[in-house]
């Protein structure tokens, strides 16, 4: 299947739904930034590179989330700041009380070359989405092997089991 270029991303549509999901339902939405020169968030609560921000009705003021951008206006420490997300940024988007929510791959910048995107790990250059393989026999949960499926005999009819 062939993707167009011109075509508009899904990203910003699937954040304002899963936002009005997360008020309609109670919960506090969270957004997950990957942090750059384009976001601007107060630097000193950046670990990692990432910063998560809160962002409920409560919690902010003049949020709008854009097509391009999130932004609002939220304290941090007390002091006022205006929060700035390209909406390529943003990694994922939760409920804080149960974890429900997208996670979103990061965009390679238009200006990476082939060769910058294949030194930085991404498996699909053309994507630039990152895969992790996961050795058969190995659970997602928790890293312990999972128990392998009993064998049918020889007079026994197959059947299908289902594996989480």
């Amino acid at each position: 299947m062939m993707i167009n270029k011109d075509t508009p991303s899904t990203r910003p549509y699937l954040l304002r739904a899963l936002y009005e999901w997360c008020t309609d339902n109670g919960f506090t939405p969270y957004v997950a930034v990957k942090v750059d020169e384009s976001v601007r968030v107060p630097l000193d609560h950046v670990k990692n590179g990432e910063i998560v921000l809160n962002i409920s009705f409560d919690a902010t003021s003049s949020l709008q989330l854009g097509n391009d951008l999130i932004e609002f206006k939220a304290r941090f420490n007390g002091v006022a700041q205006e929060i700035r997300v390209p909406i390529n940024r943003v990694i994922a988007i939760y409920a804080r009380e149960n974890g429900q929510g997208m996670a979103f791959p990061i965009e390679a910048p238009a200006s990476t070359s082939h060769s910058e995107r294949s030194t930085t790990g991404t498996n699909n250059a053309a994507t630039g989405k990152r895969v992790q393989l996961v050795p058969h026999g190995t659970s997602l949960d928790d890293g312990k092997p999972e128990p392998e499926p009993p064998q049918p005999t020889s007079r026994t009819k197959p059947a299908l089991t289902r594996i989480k």
